[in-house]
């Protein structure tokens, strides 16, 4: 861990837990592949896929 900052950042929405994590997982997938497709579809699963639009979950992915 770099610092406590990068810990306790403020995302979108009212839950970052439902945002920070998501956009995260979203930017090292998208560094990772990003030569080898033009576009990609996320699915989300269990609380994030059910309060997700709410929380901001998909913008935060759309951002990456």
């Amino acid at each position: 861990m770099e610092s406590l900052r990068q810990l306790y950042k403020i995302g979108l929405g009212p839950s970052s837990s439902h945002t920070m994590g998501p956009r995260k997982a979203a930017e090292i997938f998208v560094g990772r592949t990003r030569d080898r497709a033009l576009r990609y579809e996320v699915t989300l699963y269990g609380a994030l896929a059910a309060t997700g639009r709410g929380h901001l979950t998909d913008q935060a992915i759309l951002e990456v």
